[in-house]
């Protein structure tokens, strides 16, 4: 097996998400240590939590607002966001970003205030 994976994300098909749409890259992907997603925002994405997960945003285009703990910060192409687990996000504003969650993406890590899991 070849010590590598390349993957077009512009192939992969967009699943629903709370924040909108995705295209998820190296997910269930044996030993992998991180996924990457390419993330197209709702107007209005759900705020969620990981317990487990720390994600890193870098925001491709568009403007808008983060929204980290109840706090709003204004952004636009090329802020980068890193997100520890248990900080309840959100982004406001249609926006294209990049996702690195870190382990990689588990379903069973995404959780909404007063519900189970998403999963």
């Amino acid at each position: 097996m070849a010590n590598y994976v390349i993957t077009q994300l512009d192939d992969l098909e967009p699943k629903a998400c709370p924040c909108g749409g995705t295209r998820r890259a190296f997910v269930g992907l044996a030993g992998a240590v991180a996924s990457l997603h390419l993330v197209d925002i709702a107007e209005d994405s759900r705020a969620h939590y990981h317990q487990r997960m720390t994600e890193i945003y870098l925001v491709l285009e568009g403007e808008g607002e983060i929204e980290l703990d109840g706090d709003r910060f204004p952004v636009r192409p090329m802020t980068a966001i890193y997100i520890k687990p248990g900080c309840r996000h959100r982004a406001i504003g249609k926006l294209r970003l990049v996702n690195i969650p870190v382990p990689a993406f588990d379903e069973t890590d995404e959780w909404f205030d007063g519900t189970e899991a998403s999963h």
